[in-house]
């Protein structure tokens, strides 16, 4: 057996299809892995064979770099969840399909030179998806994030499925960023089926591209996080993989926070590569934890850890840390609501605090909410105050009601079943 896995070159992106790839691999098939350079030496360290595909103009390798996409980001979450969710909108308008006739014909070349019996590939990566539709060959879909970003029902690619309590839209203007929405999906598919017509001149065009997939479709989540309301408007054949998690040791100098420490909890803390930028967040996500008394563990990317205010000497404080390994170890994780950081969570089994800044994170913190796993707090109006007896609340509350564990056998049936 063969697998062919077309994977966008960021960091976030590439590590659940990695899961899915290493289980392909333990049960002797073969595994070729195609993306960018800045992946090359991770894929081909994992075990898999690389070969180049350049899917977007830009990469991103877990690793915060300045960007003025980024800056403008950034800037849009201080307005709020919905002007980030219109800033994104208007920026898919341009940069969601890089070069389709180039990158149909990359992955055409690709299918005819491996002739994999499966191709496993990023919903979000709608190249990919064009130059596999285009094609005319079978493949295999992956949700990396949220259910949601592959819309059922009324659903808009975009626009949260639900909502956390705390931060629930005005109607009214829920009402006119939806038009937005609505205005950039026309004129995404309108670019999209162009495209399609540009590379095959004889498939017929699409009505929503951010709804196409491939003949099965894999969601990197568990089935008790979907809402009910969702179920019977899924693809027909899809299954629930997640948490597909990666496997990571901590490293030796780290090792003191897989120890017991008596009474005191230890809580890890993440925003993710982009929203570490959000210093401010931080810092009140900081001070409530010196409030508390808990021992943190904190990946501060591109925030500086002089504005994180005094730093306890138990505390581990560094731009980067290893995430799954240090959940292994928490009795609480605090973060943005990235779907990645939440299914880790959830195999970690260790309860949650999510502070969702974008995107599929308000799902994401709305499905936690709904089954009990977390609490969520709007990240621009939550004090170090609210935030510590939220801590001191979580730390109180036993079991975890939802976990769950990758199982190699479940992901491997779900490709080639």
């Amino acid at each position: 057996m063969s697998l062919l896995v077309l994977s966008p070159e960021f960091a976030s992106h590439y590590g659940p299809l990695a899961v899915i790839a290493e289980a392909a691999r333990r049960s002797g098939s073969r595994v070729v892995v195609a993306t960018g350079p800045e992946l090359r030496a991770r894929v081909e360290a994992d075990g898999f064979e690389w070969r180049p595909l350049q899917l977007g103009a830009s990469s991103n390798s877990g690793i915060v770099d300045r960007d003025p996409g980024i800056a403008r980001f950034i800037e849009a979450t201080r307005g709020g969840p919905l002007a980030t969710i219109r800033s994104q909108a208007l920026d898919r308008e341009t940069d969601l399909l890089w070069q389709p006739e180039r990158v149909a014909a990359d992955i055409d070349d690709l299918c005819e030179s491996i002739n994999p019996e499966c191709v496993l590939v990023d919903h979000v990566s709608f190249g990919s998806t064009l130059g596999m539709y285009a094609a005319g060959r079978p493949f295999v879909t992956l949700v990396p994030g949220h259910p949601s970003q592959l819309p059922v029902g009324t659903e808009r690619y975009g626009v949260p499925s639900d909502w956390p309590d705390r931060m629930r839209p005005d109607p009214g203007e829920l009402t006119e960023l939806e038009q937005v929405v609505d205005r950039v999906t026309i004129a995404f598919t309108r670019r999209w089926n162009s495209a399609l017509a540009s590379i095959t001149g004889d498939q017929s065009p699409v009505a929503d591209s951010f709804r196409v997939h491939g003949s099965r479709v894999l969601y990197n989540s568990v089935p008790e996080m979907n809402s009910p309301a969702r179920s019977a408007l899924l693809p027909n054949d899809h299954r629930f993989v997640g948490p597909l998690v990666r496997e990571e040791q901590l490293p030796a100098e780290m090792q003191s926070w897989s120890e017991s420490t008596g009474c005191q909890r230890q809580v890890y803390v993440a925003l993710g590569t982009f929203l570490s930028h959000r210093s401010d967040v931080l810092a009140v996500i900081a001070e409530a934890l010196r409030l508390v008394g808990a021992r943190a563990a904190i990946a501060i990317g591109a925030t500086s850890v002089d504005e994180l205010g005094r730093i306890p000497e138990n505390w581990l404080v560094a731009r980067e840390l290893p995430q799954v390994a240090m959940m292994r170890s928490a009795d609480l994780v605090i973060h943005h609501g990235g779907n990645n950081s939440v299914q880790e969570a959830l195999a970690a089994g260790v309860r949650q605090i999510v502070l969702p800044f974008s995107t599929d994170q308000f799902s994401n913190a709305a499905d936690l909410e709904r089954v009990g796993a977390g609490s969520v707090f709007a990240p621009n109006e939550t004090t170090s105050e609210e935030l510590a007896q939220s801590i001191e609340e979580a730390l109180a509350s036993w079991p975890v009601p939802v976990s769950a564990a990758v199982a190699d056998d479940r992901i491997f049936d779900a490709l080639f079943a």
